[in-house]
């Protein structure tokens, strides 16, 4: 049989393989919705598109440097559906890093640094499982927004139900009484409160989570899959936290600090990059 015959009868083979388990041709080759790695690490499928990053001029509580501009990403990206937790943490870290960071596996590890950030992910990639990355600014915004253009993915007035923020005794307090089960002066177990309509867990408070920008006012023009200034004084820090008010939680509102700073209320969680194969 001719080579060219034998190799039509493979991929009709394949292909009759494909639409018996259900799989349409078209979609043999796209990502995952959602993956997972062996520490369980859960990451949802964000796919390309274009936003408005920033807030309206008549947004409550908005800071000129939320201007409003059109950002376009061009390629889909996994987003951690939850904060990275402290099992998580330490699994990568290994025992001299548990002896700093101690906390009930399921909650958000803070008190990390922009550069613990960088040490976490570098051991991360060399288990071999993905590539990943801070989400950039404009990366987290848009997954934190799941399509919406509120302040907050649900609507334009803050919820004590729908996120953990102003439960502390000593700072803000306008939730303290109001979470039968959840600890005061604390973050909340990562899925306590429910997901955006894209699957993410606590885009809105629970903790600050680190970003790869540094801080600068934003360009006033449309941008691509924009990466922020190639240098700077100050990491951006997104989503508010248990401590803080309400309107620190919104999609757009900024924060920054040096990344070497270590606050009691900072975290993060991760990109997994989408790989040309997935």
């Amino acid at each position: 049989m001719p080579v060219s015959h034998y190799s039509t009868l493979v991929r009709a083979g394949l292909l009759l393989l494909l639409v018996s388990a259900g799989v349409h041709p078209a979609q043999a080759d796209e990502p995952q919705k959602r993956v997972s790695n062996s520490l369980g690490m859960e990451f949802v499928l964000l796919p390309a598109g274009s936003f408005l990053m920033g807030s309206p001029p008549d947004e409550p509580y908005r800071d000129k440097s939320e201007a409003r501009h059109q950002v376009n990403l061009t390629r889909p990206f996994y987003m951690q559906t939850t904060e990275v937790t402290f099992g998580q943490w330490r699994a990568v870290m290994g025992s001299w890093f548990m002896m700093r960071w101690k906390g009930p596996e399921n909650l958000p590890v803070t008190e990390v640094s922009w550069h613990d950030t960088q040490d976490f992910l570098k051991k991360l990639n060399e288990l071999g499982e993905g590539r990943y990355r801070l989400p950039t600014e404009a990366e987290w915004e848009y997954a934190a927004r799941a399509g919406s253009t509120t302040a907050y993915s649900w609507g334009d007035r803050i919820d004590c139900s729908r996120a953990m923020y102003a439960n502390s005794r000593f700072g803000s307090k306008t939730c303290l009484d109001k979470r039968p089960g959840l600890l005061p002066d604390s973050p909340a177990p990562v899925k306590s409160f429910s997901a955006n309509q894209w699957g993410l867990y606590d885009m809105h408070g629970n903790a600050w989570e680190w970003v790869q920008d540094w801080f600068a006012p934003y360009p006033q023009k449309p941008l691509s899959d924009p990466q922020g200034p190639r240098e700077g004084t100050h990491r951006v820090r997104r989503g508010g936290s248990w401590y803080g008010q309400g309107s620190y939680c919104r999609s757009a509102n900024r924060a920054f600090a040096h990344p070497a700073n270590r606050e009691i209320t900072s975290g993060f969680r991760v990109v997994r990059v989408v790989e040309p194969d997935a």
